[in-house]
């Protein structure tokens, strides 16, 4: 692991379980447009989907509009404190790799007040060097264009990166920007996946030995 210089963390299902406030977040916004509630693991079932448009499943509408933005962060806003927490040994994971001297960064789908809120309430937004988001770029993940942003952004070659994450969207970005991929399974996806991590302490061994 030590030929890579920056390693970028996808937030939700990876860094964070952020899986309640995920789907009470997605029903605030169905209630504000007049549908019934989503069952919770149905929501989690989809969210990392990347074969469905979620505007369209979500809300039946062909792009998430500002109105869908601005319910989403009204609710995570409010309720982040209560309902966040970070998968248990992420933070001393990141205080390590920062130690050893990588750069590190998140490439997520949440908006940007989102994620820097979520991330500074959980004490880790310090340990970042950067952040693309959702509202950052042209197109979120499954394309490559947060990771890609990252790189110019920090002025790291492709083949110094390393991103990890937790479902399909991720790895199909990481292919695209052609960035080597971890994949972790504590978060919200479960894959029949030969190389998946299963733990952090798992992670941590295979980053730092």
């Amino acid at each position: 692991m030590h030929r890579y210089e920056l390693i970028i963390f996808d937030m939700d299902g990876t860094l964070v379980n952020s899986s309640i406030t995920i789907a009470n977040a997605i029903n605030y916004v169905r209630k504000h447009l007049g549908f019934a509630p989503m069952d919770t693991e149905m929501i989690l079932t989809k969210v990392n989907d990347p074969t469905i448009n979620p505007a369209q499943f979500f809300y039946h509408a062909k792009t998430f509009e500002h109105d869908h933005e601005r319910w989403f962060s009204e609710y995570y806003t409010r309720h982040h404190d209560k309902e966040l927490v970070l998968y248990d040994g992420i933070k001393e994971l990141l205080e390590a790799l920062r130690e050893k001297g990588y750069q590190l960064a998140v490439a997520t789908n949440a908006y940007r007040k989102s994620t820097i809120e979520s991330l500074t309430h959980l004490g880790i937004y310090v340990m970042f060097d950067a952040i693309a988001c959702y509202d950052d770029v042209h197109k979120g993940k499954p394309y490559p264009d947060m990771l890609l942003k990252l790189l110019d952004e920090l002025h790291i070659p492709k083949e110094k990166a390393l991103f990890i994450g937790d479902g399909p969207r991720d790895e199909q970005a990481a292919k695209r920007a052609g960035i080597d991929y971890l994949m972790v399974e504590w978060g919200f996806t479960e894959h029949g996946h030969d190389n998946v991590i299963h733990t952090v302490e798992e992670l941590r061994q295979k980053l730092l030995g």
